[in-house]
């Protein structure tokens, strides 16, 4: 096989792979869609593909903090429901992730600048630094945020759900 061919199976592999995410968001949208009518809830839902992952998201409806709840304790849980939705059409374990009102992209903001600071006061003092509990997903970003700066590490250490991410002095 030449490196053409071998380019172009890649291609159709990733083509493949995208289209079954968009297959993916296509099932949860609508299975969220549902939801909301049931729920008698306005929003609009967009689809996309980030990475190895579909992203679905609502926006727009006045009451759809309500679907966010404490901490994002709904959120995670009507993720959850979707995810199993889809699993239960498409048979293969969903990976996508939900994001209502915008409470998890606004969240990435916050945990990414949190991890900036605590690893630029471990810089400064020399002292290890703590965070509170999180989940993983927001341990994740915090994880990446400190990764980007030069001379800190972090782990995660604890047992859910008390895990924390410590910053310390590489």
């Amino acid at each position: 096989m030449d490196v053409d061919a071998e380019g172009s199976d890649q291609d159709d592999s990733d083509e493949d792979s995208e289209d079954y995410l968009v297959e993916e968001g296509e099932i949860a949208g609508d299975y969220l869609e549902q939801l909301l009518d049931v729920l008698d809830f306005d929003g609009d839902i967009d689809l996309d593909v980030e990475g190895d992952r579909a992203i679905v998201s609502i926006d727009g409806g006045d009451d759809l903090t309500k679907l966010v709840g404490r901490k994002g304790e709904v959120l995670d849980a009507l993720q959850e429901l979707t995810r199993l939705a889809v699993q239960q059409s498409t048979g293969e374990r969903s990976k996508l992730m939900l994001d209502v009102a915008g409470w998890r992209a606004n969240r990435r903001s916050e945990l990414g600048a949190l991890g900036v600071d605590a690893a630029r006061r471990v810089l400064e003092s020399g002292e290890r630094e703590e965070l509170a509990p999180m989940t993983p997903f927001e341990r994740k970003i915090v994880h990446d945020a400190v990764a980007k700066i030069d001379g800190v590490d972090s782990e995660s250490t604890g047992v859910e759900p008390s895990r924390r991410v410590v910053v310390v002095k590489s």
